[in-house]
């Protein structure tokens, strides 16, 4: 049982390499897409402003993610973000009961992960390790909402009236903070995931993130997604 368990980790965390896409297109055909998953149409027709980048990486993620979202999306593309949501959407029932809500997330999950260049399903286990999708939680360290950010990081990526139980504003956050590390870290996940968590130097972290991906969020098991209500 141990050795097939390892077998499924290295299995999904080869998975979350591969999924973690060289940065590419979100143009108006996936603006379209997203805007109709939310519930909120102005909203939609006046998208938050991309957040500026940390100092330190390597390559400015404000241009980056101004690129992506000025490049033209591909009906591939497109589709292929419609299939991730109906494999994902049964899958989160347990978290979020409310189906209305359970899609809007999964759509903004995924715009914003495609946004920083990671993959949705990444960052949906890393939603479950850290909040088990609760927007409201906050940690005894004063970590806050679905993706734990800590207070300190409005001074460096956002607005003194940003909310960050928000969740939104938190993927927002989150997102841009993981592809940062992964920047710093050349494509180390591992490595990334161990400085989101403030943990660098141990694995105990990035072994249960890439736990809750190889048992719920893998893009390669879609069709257990049912049994995992």
């Amino acid at each position: 049982m141990r050795r097939s368990r390892s077998r499924r980790y290295r299995a999904a965390a080869l998975a979350a390499a591969c999924l973690l896409p060289a940065l590419t297109a979100l143009g108006q055909g996936d603006r379209d897409f997203l805007a109709a998953l939310s519930t909120d149409a102005q909203a939609a027709d006046h998208p938050v402003p991309f957040v500026r980048a940390l100092p330190a990486t390597p390559a400015s993620l404000r241009d980056t993610l101004d690129a992506v979202r000025d490049s033209p999306a591909s009906p591939a593309d497109i589709w292929a973000a419609r299939q991730w949501l109906n494999a994902m959407a049964p899958r989160l029932t347990r978290y979020v009961p409310d189906e209305g809500r359970r899609r809007e997330l999964l759509g903004r999950v995924h715009h914003e992960a495609r946004l920083a260049g990671l993959s949705p399903s990444l960052v949906l286990a890393v939603i479950q390790v850290e909040s088990a999708f609760q927007a409201q939680a906050v940690s005894s360290a004063g970590a806050v909402g679905l993706m734990q950010i800590m207070p300190f990081w409005v001074r460096e990526l956002g607005l003194p009236a940003d909310d960050l139980k928000d969740p939104h504003r938190n993927l927002r956050y989150g997102c841009t903070i993981l592809a940062h590390y992964l920047a710093v870290e050349r494509g180390d996940l591992t490595r990334a995931l161990a400085r989101y968590n403030g943990s660098l130097g141990k694995t105990w972290y990035p072994e249960r993130v890439m736990r809750a991906l190889a048992d719920r969020w893998s893009v390669q098991d879609a069709g257990h997604a049912t049994a995992r209500r």
